[in-house]
């Protein structure tokens, strides 16, 4: 199938081009907060964790934060920064857990969940830092919740996608 590494590089590149896709219809969506998203662009970084070795799983990790960044026009802004620590935090765990616990312990739906609390905690940790100081504790509310939600709503969407993908079940590394 050719040289090592380029499948993995195409549906990186793939993968990328999704959670670019999925970031700008995420922008068109109205936000109370500029840093409070739904995370669309983290259902490719959910199919990639049994698709990709960490290397390239790391990649597209760059390539959602870099291209969110680039399209919303706040690669030198907190919201940025917002972005790659929540980003980052949800990938590490989302990664971490996928590897400590099978498919059968643990369901995209308990991964992303995990995932989009994770990145809700790093983003709130940063508010507290940079803008809201003390008061972020009225912001831990509506971002667990939202979260909560969110992260279910993913992880079902991820759940069925896998569940009828004949591409997802070609595309799977075999087991370690």
């Amino acid at each position: 199938m050719g040289q090592p590494g380029k499948r993995e590089e195409a549906t990186a590149a793939l993968l990328g081009g999704f959670c670019l896709f999925l970031s700008t219809l995420e922008y068109l969506i109205p936000k109370p907060l500029p840093f409070m998203r739904l995370g669309l662009a983290n259902v490719p970084l959910m199919l990639a964790l049994d698709i990709l070795d960490l290397p390239y799983l790391a990649l597209l990790v760059l390539i959602k934060v870099l291209g969110q960044a680039i399209i919303s026009g706040t690669l030198v802004s907190y919201i940025g920064l917002f972005s790659l620590a929540g980003t980052c935090c949800a990938a590490s765990a989302m990664y971490l857990l996928r590897r400590l616990l099978s498919p059968k312990h643990l369901s995209f739906i308990g991964i992303s969940v995990i995932g989009a609390l994770c990145s809700n905690g790093a983003q709130l940790i940063l508010a507290e830092v940079f803008i809201f100081g003390s008061t972020v504790k009225f912001l831990v509310p509506p971002f667990l919740i939202s979260g909560i939600l969110t992260g279910t709503s993913l992880g079902l969407f991820c759940e069925t996608f896998i569940s009828r993908s004949r591409w997802y079940h070609q595309q799977l590394r075999p087991p370690l």
